[in-house]
This record gives C-alpha cells, sequence and structure tokens, in this order.
C-alpha cells in the first residue's frame, strides 16, 4: 500500500512540475553523423575500453549529449551520437561542420567477436548507413586502454 502511495505521489509531483511557463527556449533531439571511429584490432574479454568517435557538429544551435549503444543481439552494438538542437527564436544557427571527438566506454562481457554498426547518416533511399567493425574477443584478461 505504501509502495503505491509513494508511486501516486511521484506520479502527480512529475505531472505538476512539467507544467512550467514557457521561456521561449525549445529544442529537440537528434542524430549526428559518426565520421571516423578508433576501434582496437581485438578485445580482452572482460576488460573496458574507451572508444573515440568523431561526429559531424552540423551547426552552432547543435550541442553533443552522449551515445545511445543499442544491444541488437549478443554481440551487436548500434551506435548513435545524439545531440540536442536548440530552436530558440532569438539566435540565428550559421552551419559549421566541423569533426568533433569524443569517446565512450565499453566493457566487454562476452567471449565472441562484437559487430559495431555506427550510425553515418541515411542514404538516398532513406536507409541507416552504417561504419561496421568486427572486434574479435581474446580469453585472456589484461588491461584493455
Amino acid at each position: 500500500m505504501k509502495r503505491k502511495l509513494f508511486l501516486l505521489v511521484v506520479t502527480a509531483f512529475s505531472v505538476l512540475s512539467s507544467c512550467s511557463v514557457d521561456d521561449g527556449v525549445n529544442y529537440h533531439f537528434e542524430a549526428l553523423q559518426i565520421k571516423s571511429v578508433e576501434m582496437p584490432e581485438s578485445f580482452d574479454y572482460g576488460s573496458v575500453y574507451k572508444i573515440k568517435v568523431n561526429y559531424l557538429r552540423p551547426n552552432n544551435c547543435t550541442f553533443f549529449e552522449g551515445f545511445d549503444v543499442v544491444k541488437e543481439e549478443i554481440t551487436t552494438r548500434n551506435v548513435v551520437a545524439i545531440g540536442s538542437v536548440i530552436e530558440d527564436k532569438d539566435s540565428e544557427c550559421t552551419e559549421k561542420l566541423e569533426e568533433v571527438p569524443a569517446s565512450f566506454n565499453f566493457e566487454v562481457l562476452y567471449n565472441q567477436p562484437y559487430l559495431f554498426k555506427f550510425w553515418t547518416g541515411e542514404d538516398e533511399n532513406g536507409d541507416p548507413v552504417y561504419l561496421e567493425f568486427t572486434v574479435p574477443v581474446n580469453s585472456g584478461n589484461t588491461d584493455g586502454e
């Protein structure tokens, strides 16, 4: 009963707090094109690796928020760089097209090869295009950096 009451209070509070005065600044999230990736030639089982990525920042109204790493199959990962795009009526977005470095940590949990698919945009038919890397996994456990 206490749990149900707690959930009701949290839900009510979140609904009430989401009703705020419009401050004029709106934004939306958008996938950012990944231009290049630094991947190790192999992984060691149980290690953590820093995966370095260069993504395209299209303008001065777009800001990097992080990566969406989705497990498609046991050892297949789809990776998308995510940006927030400010839609401020008072600001003018200027095209930049700059490549920006970013990284994320990846822990090797399986002893099978990993397939990474990094989103680079869409083709002329609107289908997703990926940079793909298959990385074998060594059974030894050594430092992964």
